[in-house]
């Protein structure tokens, strides 16, 4: 037995439900669901009586939940007893275009819960560079996207995402359920800033940008773009849009990768642990 699935555990055994325990630990369904029969297979023993309402404990269930608030309480104190002793750490986390939201939202309660007496720091980058601040060494980890150059750096993946167009809902071609390339001739591309690696600009742009417009460091830029002049973007389909706008799958673009990264010439212990934190909030 882990911790981390004790946790799980007492959730699930307060909340009743599945669903809810899913909820209040910030993660997906389906992976809770596999830790609890993980953690029954290893004891030998069902745990919880499953209903169509929810779960209840069986007694076997009830024995470990009383022990399991003990244990976790002294992990708790071991934990506070060996941060005190090491003095105040800090990690700062990169985050480039709208990853800054999963790791706002999502990811970073789940690290605090972890480390209260962790300080994190938050550094939004724009979209001139994909790693976040890795590359500048601004960063210890990174919430991105990809593509982009991962040469000095390891990457996990967290789950990948269509790719579409960013258009006005009365453009004509807003209702297609999907589009190419060769529909979009002619069209007036959002501008990356100069210095942006290539194979980044390559993939969220579609065309040849106008060099007249100014350039977009952000993606609420870009979004103001197409909805206030009509220019065209490119973002992932789970992107969150104002009215106005609607977004078509793009055909001629691989799914992008939201992933967490690192520099491989070290990951410290604070690191490591947020992305198993990453990890565990994605279900992977």
């Amino acid at each position: 037995m882990d911790l981390r699935s004790l946790r799980y555990f007492v959730a699930v055994a307060e909340e009743r439900h599945i669903g809810r325990a899913a909820s209040r630990l910030l993660m997906t369904q389906p992976p809770l669901s596999r830790a609890m029969r993980q953690l029954e297979d290893e004891l030998g023993v069902v745990l919880f009586e499953r209903t169509p309402k929810g779960v209840t404990l069986t007694a076997s269930g009830t024995v470990l939940y009383d022990e399991t608030g003990a244990l976790l309480a002294q992990a708790e104190r071991i934990r506070s007893r060996v941060a005190d002793a090491a003095g105040a750490a800090t990690l700062t986390v990169g985050t480039v275009a709208d990853a800054v939201e999963h790791v706002g939202g999502r990811l970073i309660p789940l690290f605090r819960a972890r480390h209260p007496r962790v300080n994190v720091i938050l550094h939004e980058s724009d979209l001139s560079d994909p790693t976040a601040g890795l590359r500048a060494g601004l960063v210890d980890v990174a919430m991105t996207r990809t593509p982009f150059d991962t040469s000095g750096i390891s990457t996990h993946l967290l789950r990948s995402v269509s790719v579409g167009v960013v258009m006005r809902v009365n453009d004509p071609l807003a209702e297609r359920t999907s589009m190419a390339s060769s529909d979009l001739a002619g069209r007036t591309w959002v501008r990356l800033p100069d210095g942006t690696h290539p194979v980044w600009t390559a993939y969220w742009t579609g065309g040849a940008p106008d060099t007249s417009l100014p350039f977009m460091r952000t993606i609420q830029e870009c979004l103001q773009a197409a909805l206030w002049n009509g220019t065209s973007a490119l973002a992932p389909t789970d992107q969150p849009l104002p009215d106005g706008l609607v977004v078509v799958p793009f055909s001629d673009r691989p799914p992008s990768d939201l992933v967490v990264a690192w520099p491989k010439a070290g990951r410290s212990p604070l690191v490591r642990s947020f992305v198993q934190v990453a990890e565990s909030g994605w279900g992977t």
